[in-house]
């Protein structure tokens, strides 16, 4: 009886040693893949920010220490390129151009495409899946198979050379791709609460300003996210249909070369003021673009 105490003891202890001795390695395994994790997510950070910082780097020096040694930081900081910009009306107007014309944009996307989808979502008719199709069948022509109809049509009716002339091209390729995301935002909202809302005594432009659009108001940032990095972006068309009064700032920054060469440094700091739009815009929407992408159909 004695000698099965002490076996049971002794098993029991070397039980506790082997627990113990697991239970380290486990931590020394998390740790590891914790440090693993972080040593590539700080690559991946490093990586990213590298042309940036770049950027940024031979946006404060001059041409003459651009094209001469490379440097890790501008040995003498100028901010002579920003001044050159902000003091000459043909670039910063080219930001201005820009900023109207994607605002425009977004806000005739988001008038068409929020009634848009909520017919899709909840009304069926004939050929209302032939028509959603039909509808991201223009997110597959690329750009360039609409400038000659689209400069005829603009020239003709005293449209070119607009900011609205850009924005209602824009709308060609935002309204279905925002009715698409939409409308699988709206499909996810049960239909009883249309009717709840109905019988309360809701009018329906009460309702869907008030209740509904609250409610799918992750899917319209993720929508307004993609609204804005697709016109602020997009050259093709704002460069065809417009010659100086509604330049973007995309165009302007394709005459940077003269004769005695190109403008670098002037060239970098336009590129960095051209960047600060979209980190505004993403961390405004930041937290509904996370919602969306988890609960949408992006």
């Amino acid at each position: 009886m004695t000698y099965h105490i002490e076996k049971t003891q002794q098993g029991e202890k070397y039980n506790t040693i082997f627990s113990s001795i697991t239970s380290a390695e486990r931590r020394k395994r998390t740790s590891r893949s914790r440090l693993k994790k972080r040593i590539l997510l700080g690559t991946y950070i490093v990586l990213l920010m590298l042309p940036i910082y770049w950027l940024l780097n031979m946006s404060l020096q001059t041409n003459s220490e651009i094209l001469g040694s490379m440097t890790l930081w501008p040995q003498n900081v100028t901010l002579d390129n920003y001044i050159g910009i902000f003091s000459n009306p043909s670039w910063y107007m080219g930001y201005v151009n820009s900023i109207m014309y994607v605002a425009m944009n977004m806000v005739i996307t988001m008038l068409v495409a929020l009634p848009a989808a909520y017919a899709f979502s909840r009304y069926k008719f004939i050929g209302d899946k032939h028509l959603f199709f039909w509808l991201l069948t223009n997110l597959m022509a690329p750009p360039a198979v609409f400038l000659l109809p689209y400069f005829q049509l603009y020239y003709s009716v005293g449209l070119f050379d607009t900011h609205i002339a850009v924005a209602l091209a824009h709308c060609l390729f935002n309204i279905p791709l925002a009715i698409w995301i939409l409308e699988g935002f709206m499909s996810s909202v049960p239909k009883e609460i249309d009717e709840t809302a109905y019988i309360d005594g809701y009018s329906f432009p009460k309702f869907f300003i008030k209740i509904f659009i609250p409610m799918i108001s992750s899917g319209i940032g993720v929508v307004l996210f993609f609204l804005f990095m697709f016109s602020w972006v997009e050259l093709l068309l704002a460069r065809t249909l417009t010659a100086t009064d509604a330049q973007p700032i995309g165009m302007i920054m394709t005459r940077t070369s003269t004769a005695s060469g190109i403008d670098w440094g002037t060239l970098a700091a336009a590129g960095m003021l051209t960047i600060i739009p979209g980190v505004l815009v993403v961390y405004f929407v930041r937290n509904h673009i996370a919602k969306g992408f988890a609960l949408g159909r992006t």
